[in-house]
């Protein structure tokens, strides 16, 4: 269709297998793109150089791909990449909506590219050109509604291809609809059902219509968030497949302040433009900085520009725009000034016009943050709030969306009446994913109907939270400490008198954190005391409040140091559990052996740097048991009880959770609501909390113990909502607000369950993040969740299991290769799939128990180097449909499955690491036939199963 309407786009074709794919590599040639159909991020796709990689991302390619089809095309690799969002309705009216530039050249996924919004560097041909295709090409696919449009273009010559046509909404539509104003799923909508565009008013400006092309006067930058905080052993090359979790988005009216305000956005560790990894060789070699693509390039760059490399050099190295590396050289010179002159007001005014945060100057003028914000204030030099119009102010608009920039103008004077702010969660990132989204908004939500005002705060542009139509104003800013004093000041106002209160339980742990500092700068918080939050989040001052109200927890303390650690361990004994203070996701947290992973680890955790002690407690396996319940100073409500599938020691956002708990005994249930009312009247929770348990089996039945409490929203609060029919974020924002739980029509306790079970099931990503292992432990892996809802917990799991992708075969092939301690207790479970007609496929050690046992196995080595076929050669060719793979513990051990798991992850089949979840599965296959409803949620909770 492209060339017949005389678009240009790069010579490729399409194959469906390695032999096809080998002869068109012989005709185009190396570099090739690797393309897989019907995927998102790229995924499975790569840029070959060698023969070797050619079929190895093939093949993956392949896989990935639900057609078994993989386009390879020609190399543009170094050209500019640049993005058009454009909308077409069915009488032929067109518009572009906005353009887009990558600042990472092509070659790099436009999810894990720094991109900025308007393009900076086309000439007015270039841009008029690239808008005529993009339009040309919208009309020629007659996509009625949104459509985007990737193009590579030459930097030497203004040639160009096309490289990607999206006809629906996208990544960078959302990217496009917040960097403007304009609501594009909105408009495709009501395109959908028949509307001109001329006929669909613009909701942001209320005097035009969205036929208006959208006009920026400010600039735009996102940059991606990537979980190598998490993964610090994984590939961090970034390419043509996306390894990004998130992003955040920044505004500002240059550009310089905008990249500057979306690294601090980035919540990665407090980490400024002025951070160095002190690993690197810091010299005039150009070559000994991370200047290749990777999610450190940005850094690097820096480093070098300090270090008086020239932008030109950088720019031949990088193929980024010379344009870009004088902006970034314009960051360095203000660094240095800032070092060299006395802090005077003009060079206070002009770094923070540069976007430099109070932070960063305190660092460089040798002063501390608070003194900067101090002079700030004597000096007059405070940040204005101003208006994402669409229309660059031609009309006055009736949306509240605000940025800051340091100006003259204040564009949003305070709300009066009754108002409250919201703090967001900013990037999604692993641990801290769109559930805390959904308690934001709906906590927004809650205050509208209680005749509050709802502000929004919050750097994501990928979230409904900052939708402009979802709060009563909107505040698009980086999530820390600066900004959200400058936000709460503005609001207050000159003559004010009642300081604006905040929720902080809603945005993860990224608004917790910022609790305190809020508090001591005399800002209220609505709901539970910053004092009720410390006690719970720093490990040491909760054993102490657990210990006064008799409540049994892992036997442990909290230590500040290597040597407290080793006293701790060797008093309890391994293995322990190390877990900072103030994390989210199990950030640091694992489960050690030995004094040499205690060490290891223990430098991990103090390297987080998060101002609390380190606890180490004794590892306790046995069943992991959590419940959210709403507090309000005098009763705790408790909707329902989850049980983990997988036993302690896999983190409980990557473990299977089950409602109700169908495995727990009355007394369990009595012990587990006792604590939790006792725990929540003591802590005067006002608003949400969660709280984990672990039951150890004992002579005597069972005992529980509390393994930790978060005073704020879980992960789970949406689906204990759902599967409850509790507005759990609603009930908890009334309590803030004053209502009391018997207000509401709540009381202290258990909820009565619903006559149905709900699975929980993670999600993980792992195929795209080479060189992680997929091992399940203390440290949490999955991006996301799904949900299996049905009255049997046999239909509730092949729900959940499909959905998740875990789901095997009725009939396949299975390779087992189990830890020594784990084998007696496998053996059911190998039956299960024997029974099943099943193929068992197992490693030395394993199969020889397997045969022992009377069943029929094929042994397959682990060794790699031993010969073929081998266990990756088997994963690989597609003989086998899953696997179960266990360790003893130890680095070892870890290193011996890693090859097994990596391998079952680029295959894309199920890899279970824990015996519980490969009993689930286990289970479901051998109920393989079992029928499941699908009805509305609501007939689950409501209706009795037929």
């Amino acid at each position: 269709m492209l060339i017949n309407i005389d678009e240009p786009v790069p010579e490729s074709a399409t194959i469906t297998s390695l032999k096809e794919a080998k002869k068109v590599a012989e005709e185009l040639g190396l570099p090739i793109v690797i393309r897989p159909a019907y995927t998102l991020g790229g995924t499975g796709g790569g840029i070959a150089n060698t023969r070797q990689e050619l079929n190895k991302i093939v093949t993956t390619g392949l896989a990935a791909s639900p057609i078994h089809q993989v386009l390879l095309e020609e190399s543009v690799v170094g050209w500019k990449e640049i993005e058009y969002e454009v909308m077409r309705d069915a009488a032929d009216n067109c518009i572009t909506v906005c353009n887009m530039e990558n600042i990472d050249p092509m070659g790099v996924h436009t999810g894990d590219s720094i991109v900025v919004a308007p393009s900076q560097t086309l000439t007015n041909k270039e841009y008029q050109m690239l808008r005529t295709a993009s339009l040309k090409i919208i009309r020629a696919l007659g996509v009625e509604g949104g459509c985007n449009i990737q193009f590579a273009l030459d930097p030497s010559s203004s040639n160009y291809y096309v490289i990607e046509v999206n006809p629906r909404v996208s990544r960078s539509s959302a990217l496009a609809s917040k960097a403007t104003g304009y609501p594009i799923a909105r408009v495709a909508a009501k395109i959908a059902v028949g509307k001109r565009l001329d006929q669909i008013p613009n909701e942001v400006t209320g005097k035009t219509m969205a036929s208006f092309e959208p006009a920026l006067d400010y600039v735009v930058v996102k940059i991606p968030r990537w979980p190598f905080d998490k993964f610090a052993s994984g590939d961090r090359i970034i390419g043509t497949q996306m390894k990004a979790t998130g992003e955040v988005m920044a505004i500002d009216r240059c550009f310089e302040a905008a990249l500057q305000k979306a690294v601090r956005s980035l919540e990665f560790g407090k980490r400024s433009l002025l951070w160095e990894d002190p690993k690197w060789k810091l010299d005039r070699d150009v070559s000994s900085y991370p200047l290749e693509p990777n999610d450190l390039r940005l850094w690097g760059i820096m480093a070098a520009l300090r270090r008086e490399i020239t932008t030109e050099e950088i720019a031949e190295g990088t193929k980024i725009d010379l344009w870009f590396m004088a902006k970034f050289q314009n960051i360095v010179d203000m660094e240095k000034k800032l070092l060299s002159q006395p802090l005077m007001p003009e060079l206070l005014w002009q770094a923070k016009r540069l976007g430099f945060s109070d932070e960063q100057i305190g660092t460089l003028a040798d002063r501390l943050p608070e003194q900067v914000r101090q002079l700030r204030y004597s000096w007059n030099i405070q940040p204005v709030y101003k208006m994402v119009d669409t229309c660059a102010a031609e009309f006055d608009a009736a949306t509240p969306y605000f940025y800051s920039a340091y100006e003259q103008k204040n564009e949003a004077e305070p709300i009066k009446g009754n108002k409250a702010v919201v703090i967001g969660s900013g990037p999604i990132r692993i641990a801290q994913g769109i559930e805390f989204d959904y308690c934001s908004v709906h906590s927004a939500l809650a205050l509208q109907k209680a005749g509050f005002k709802s502000i929004m705060v919050n750097s994501n542009p990928e979230t409904v939270s900052t939708d402009f139509d979802t709060s009563d104003r909107l505040y698009f800013e980086a999530l820390d400490e600066e900004s959200l004093r400058d936000i709460i000041e503005n609001e207050n106002g000159a003559e004010s008198n009642t300081p604006t209160p905040s929720i902080v339980q809603f945005g993860g742990q990224t608004a917790v954190n910022l609790a305190e500092p809020l508090f001591h700068s005399g800002m209220p918080i609505l709901g539970s005391s910053v004092e009720a939050i410390d006690l719970a989040e720093d490990r040491h001052r909760f054993e102490n409040f657990l210990a006064q109200l008799d409540i049994p927890q892992a036997p442990g303390a909290g230590v500040t140091s290597i040597d407290e650690a080793f006293n701790i361990a060797r008093l309890i004994g391994y293995p322990v559990l190390v877990r900072p203070s103030y994390v989210l996701g199990g950030r640091a947290m694992e489960i050690v052996h030995d004094d040499s992973e205690l060490v290891r680890y223990m430098k991990l955790a103090i390297d987080l740097d998060t101002g609390h002690p380190v606890l180490i407690d004794k590892y306790l396996e046995g069943k992991e048991v959590e419940i959210d319940a709403v507090g309000d100073g005098e009763a705790v409500f408790i909707p329902g009880i989850m049980e983990h599938i997988e036993r302690a020691g896999v983190h409980s956002g990557d473990s299977m959770a089950v409602y109700p708990g169908i495995n727990l005994s009355q007394q369990e249930i009595e012990t587990i609501v006792d604590y939790s009312v006792r725990i929540g009247l003591n802590l005067k929770v006002k608003g949400l909390m969660n709280i984990q348990f672990v039951i150890v089996p004992n002579t005597g039945g069972s005992a529980v113990y509390v393994l930790e409490v978060n005073p704020r929203a879980s992960r789970t609060i949406p689906f204990i909502s759902k599967v409850t029919g509790v507005p759990m974020v609603d009930v908890a924002t009334k309590v803030m607000l004053g209502n009391s739980l018997k207000e509401q029509g709540y009381n202290t306790g258990l909820l009565p369950s619903k006559k149905l079970i709900a699975i929980k099931t993670p999600v993980f990503s792992m195929s795209k993040l080479v060189g992680v292992d997929t091992y399940l432990g203390p440290e949490m892996k999955s991006t996301g969740e799904v949900m299996g809802i049905d009255y049997t917990f046999d239909a509730a799991l092949a729900k959940a299991l499909l959905a998740a992708g875990l789901m095997l075969p009725a009939k396949g092939a299975i390779l087992f290769s189990i830890a020594d301690r784990d084998k007696a207790e496998a053996l059911p479970i190998i039956r299960k799939f024997f029974k099943a007609d099943y193929r068992l496929y197992a490693t030395e050690g394993t199969s020889e128990m397997i045969r022992a046992a009377g069943l029929t196995v094929k042994m397959i080595s682990k060794k790699l180097s031993e010969g073929h076929p081998n266990i990756v050669d088997i994963i690989r060719d597609g003989t086998i449909d899953g696997v179960l793979n266990t360790i003893t513990g130890g680095r070892t051990s870890l290193r011996d499955g890693f090859q097994i798991r990596r391998a079952a992850a680029e295959k894309r089949i199920p890899c279970f690491t824990s015996l519980d979840t490969a009993k689930a599965a286990a289970e479901a296959v051998a109920n393989s036939s079992q029928t499941y409803s699908a009805q509305p949620l609501p007939d689950y909770r409501e209706k009795e199963p037929d």
